[in-house]
């Protein structure tokens, strides 16, 4: 058996080592946009998309939702990169909270043809979260952030329930509590290289009723790219408490591009 498992295993790696397109076969992101790469922030996991996700898969779209290890911007971005590489066309990024700055940076990648910022951050170049967010009043739910010894942040379920997703019901404020992912604080700081939002066309889903992005932020950003942008009154998790608008942003930005700008 073990030996059958290590055959299978490089056998494996062998093909995927001849299937991997050079830097010189990476397509670009030409043609109708198929796929799409949903991103989460902090203390979350991907299935903070678990309600968009069958109404876009609904559409035809083939969707994957990445798991970041949240240990540092450089592993995150990696793990997004690593999805893209795996698609045959080109790619619709999108982006919740922290997962904005992910895909600011990942989204320099040619097979990406959009972004989508679903009450997220959206740094400009060398940018950080802690870069966008000095000079102003820290939202209430950055209160509930508790460090352990290792240098990562999770929130209290007070955090959780009254400020990341008052909206949704207890039910799902416990799961969420028992489910997040703990985040390492440096994350923070993580800075981008450049800006994806300055060549690639992107939308915005503001969260007017957000308690750990302020809502103005959000706009401000929103208005900075250029983005298209609807507002909801949602917490800050509008994917889950209001998944069916979130998705048809998400499935109008796919019809929409297929071309990088």
């Amino acid at each position: 058996m073990k030996f059958s498992l290590l055959s299978t295993l490089s056998a494996a790696l062998l093909f995927s080592a001849a299937a991997t397109p050079t830097p010189a076969q990476t397509p670009s992101a030409t043609g109708p946009t198929h796929n799409v790469i949903l991103v989460h922030g902090a203390w979350a996991n991907g299935a903070s998309w678990s309600k968009v996700i069958p109404l876009l898969e609904a559409k035809g779209l083939n969707v994957v939702a990445v798991e970041l290890p949240l240990t540092s911007l450089e592993d995150d971005v990696a793990t997004v990169k690593r999805a893209i590489a795996i698609e045959d066309g080109p790619v619709l990024l999108v982006g919740h909270s922290y997962g904005g700055v992910v895909i600011t940076e990942a989204g320099n990648d040619p097979k990406v043809s959009g972004l989508v910022y679903v009450a997220a951050f959206a740094p400009g170049d060398n940018g950080s979260i802690n870069q966008l967010s000095q000079g102003g009043t820290p939202p209430p739910g950055i209160a509930e952030l508790r460090p352990d010894a290792q240098g990562f942040l999770k929130l209290t379920q007070k955090g959780v329930s009254e400020d990341f997703a008052q909206d949704l019901t207890a039910a799902e404020k416990a799961n969420i509590t028992a489910t997040q992912g703990p985040t390492n604080a440096k994350v923070l700081n993580g800075t981008i290289t450049t800006a994806a939002w300055h060549q690639k066309p992107t939308w915005y889903v503001v969260s007017a009723n957000d308690r750990m992005i302020p809502p103005d932020a959000e706009r401000a950003m929103a208005k900075a790219m250029h983005a298209e942008t609807i507002t909801l009154p949602s917490s800050h998790v509008a994917m889950l408490s209001h998944p069916a608008p979130v998705a048809a942003l998400i499935e109008k930005a796919a019809a929409s591009t297929g071309s990088a700008k």
